[in-house]
């Protein structure tokens, strides 16, 4: 969603919602066949929008209480916990179009740390008022459940693909669901920037950092991929996809 503040009511039609919603990460949630024009502003005052978090920021720690699910506008954030030792483990990455804050939704606590990569911008749907809502709206309702659902069976795709692999299969499925992710948001499947630092997507994968560096230079040397610092391309996904199958079978 884009900032609709300066707007006036009157001038906030069903038709520039619908083109100012068209690439927010919340436009499933906003644009549901069947949802009027009185309902579309009554969510629009509902959310805050494009809420900035630099780099490096906490969009919320654990421990704090839940008051709110977030839609990430722009940017990417990565979720972790604390171990007693005080070591981090990074439970999840999250990029543009993606939900945060479920974790707390049964406790009412947040259970993780959600931190920005870069700068970003999410959009704030205060849960309690969604709830409220939803329920006078029913559409709405079910767009809602089918956003959260989305993200949890999302998150255990991932880790059941995950459970059964080696090193270099972990890194290949890894770089894949990134790929995939970034074309169904309309980004170049095949070059993209990590947000995110080897020695975090090893905690994410359950690696040391000198085996995902290895593996990234091991797809690199065979033609797989092309490493630049951050920079990713990659240039045989047959390749990575036949490491994930001879796993899977």
């Amino acid at each position: 969603m884009t900032p609709t503040s300066h707007i006036p009511v009157r001038d906030l039609s069903l038709k520039h919602l619908r083109q100012s919603c068209i690439n927010c990460s919340l436009r499933e949630l906003c644009l549901p066949i069947g949802l009027s024009a009185d309902e579309m502003r009554e969510l629009d005052h509902l959310i805050t929008q494009a809420k900035p978090i630099k780099r490096g920021e906490a969009l919320y720690r654990a421990g704090e209480p839940f008051r709110s699910l977030f839609a990430i506008r722009l940017g990417f954030f990565k979720a972790s916990v604390i171990s007693e030792d005080g070591r981090e483990q990074v439970t999840g990455f999250h990029m543009t179009g993606e939900l945060m804050g479920m974790d707390a939704v049964s406790s009412d606590l947040h259970t993780c740390d959600a931190i920005a990569l870069e700068d970003s911008e999410v959009c704030e749907l205060p849960f309690t008022d969604m709830e409220e809502l939803s329920r006078r709206i029913p559409i709405l309702q079910h767009h809602l459940y089918k956003m959260m659902s989305r993200e949890i069976v999302r998150d255990h795709g991932v880790m059941l693909l995950l459970g059964n692999m080696k090193a270099e299969e972990r890194i290949a499925a890894f770089l894949l669901n990134l790929s995939q992710r970034f074309a169904i948001r309309g980004y170049s499947a095949s070059s993209f920037h990590l947000r995110m630092t080897r020695e975090e997507i090893g905690s994410y994968l359950g690696l040391k950092l000198e085996t995902v560096s290895r593996s990234l230079s091991k797809f690199q040397e065979n033609g797989l991929i092309k490493v630049q610092n951050r920079l990713i391309e990659i240039l045989n996904p047959e390749a990575l996809k036949q490491l994930i199958n001879n796993c899977q079978q």
